[in-house]
């Protein structure tokens, strides 16, 4: 089955999360992505625990569907290389700090000059323009600076990072968003350009009601643990064995969450019958929800309401996510084999397509372990010149 960009080549310069999570789903959608890494040290998650076999877990986790190869851009005949690559490459992204590739002589000028139709994809903390281009930055900074952590939290608490590396993850969605548009339009035009994705630029975008209801009132937001800061009843509850998520989203869906809780009066008192209402009210209307959620279990209450039609959920942690059946049904969980490390347990891709699915086909490359499938099958390198550039540093 023809998987949806199996016609682009993309050259992956990136290391760590935000352009490797970028890349992978370009190569999950079917992309020809070449991780290129230095020699010896790779990418710098290689690194990070845990491990299976001597290779990363996290490492794994990012960088499937790709094939590795390595090149070391600071040498003369490692950038022969790079540039033979671009010559046939549709998309080069990196995530250094700004100004990295223009030292190396590698920036989006000198690859549209050998390659007018290539898309150059940058994430980077800052971005490349701006008082704070040149900083790095890293995942906990840009949650910091963005206004994130002040709206996360318990009420009266800490600011407190939100427990994924959703820093990263955003710009590296917003990065493959940006590649993909650059791709059309390069259809309609004939030409790249550059994408430029910072870290910081994607928390603002994801701040949405923070910053409406911050222009609106004046008020700064802060912290006020599960919450929503709009919409009554739209939160957790303690239950008689633990904690129960509630969304009643609309006041039909109040009504029915009133019935449910077998307080259906509850609904057309004047305090609470509409959600202005509700959160003029909310002091007085949450103990007496917490104390109607207390008295059955959590699975009695997910029974009830889901028969209901309100929508609720329990909290789950990571080993039942893993175990849902929905999650399962969705193939959320895949399974891949990896020559050293054995069978590993992935996310599977969200974007389900009815013609041309993505999928997880080939674990994470060892380091350099495409090299010469690479430079030979690509670039129609003969093992005389790949042995002349191997002597002389390329990779």
């Amino acid at each position: 089955m023809s998987l949806p960009l199996q016609d682009l080549l993309v050259l992956d310069l990136t290391r760590v999360l935000a352009g490797p999570y970028a890349t992978m789903i370009l190569a999950d959608l079917g992309a020809d992505v070449v991780k290129i890494e230095m020699p010896q040290t790779g990418d710098d998650a290689r690194a990070f625990p845990p491990h299976l076999g001597g290779e990363s877990a996290y490492f794994m986790s990012l960088n499937r569907n790709k094939r590795g190869m390595t090149l070391n851009l600071k040498s003369a005949a490692g950038k022969e290389v790079f540039f033979d690559l671009v010559r046939r490459a549709d998309v080069v992204v990196e995530n250094f700090r700004p100004g990295t590739m223009s030292r190396l002589g590698l920036d989006f000028t000198a690859l549209q000059a050998v390659n007018p139709r290539i898309i150059y994809a940058a994430a980077s903390g800052f971005g490349h323009t701006g008082p704070y281009s040149g900083r790095a930055a890293y995942d906990a900074i840009v949650q910091a600076m963005g206004g994130l952590m002040s709206v996360t939290g318990q009420e009266g608490g800490p600011p407190t990072r939100v427990g994924t590396s959703i820093g990263d993850i955003t710009a590296g969605l917003f990065t493959t968003i940006g590649i993909l548009t650059a791709v059309h339009h390069r259809a309609q035009s004939g030409v790249g350009q550059m994408v430029d994705v910072a870290m910081l630029d994607s928390q603002v975008a994801i701040l949405e009601n923070a910053i409406a209801r911050y222009t609106v009132t004046g008020r700064v937001p802060a912290p006020i643990g599960n919450r929503h800061p709009s919409i009554i009843p739209f939160e957790t509850f303690a239950t008689a064995d633990g904690s129960i998520m509630v969304a009643a989203g609309n006041d039909l869906l109040w009504r029915k969450l009133c019935a449910a809780l077998e307080t259906p009066s509850l609904a057309d008192e004047p305090d609470f019958a509409t959600n202005p209402q509700r959160a003029d009210n909310y002091a007085t209307l949450r103990p007496i929800l917490a104390a109607r959620f207390a008295r059955r279990t959590t699975a009695a209450w997910l029974a009830l309401l889901d028969q209901a039609g309100v929508p609720c959920g329990p909290i789950n942690n990571v080993a039942q996510v893993l175990a849902d059946p929905q999650v399962r049904a969705r193939e959320m969980v895949v399974k891949v084999d990896h020559p050293t490390a054995g069978e590993t347990t992935l996310p599977g891709t969200p974007i389900k397509l009815s013609a041309t699915p993505a999928s997880v086909r080939t674990p994470a490359p060892r380091l350099g372990e495409h090299t010469q499938e690479i430079l030979r099958d690509l670039l129609h390198y003969d093992a005389a010149r790949i042995a002349t550039l191997e002597a002389a540093g390329a990779f």
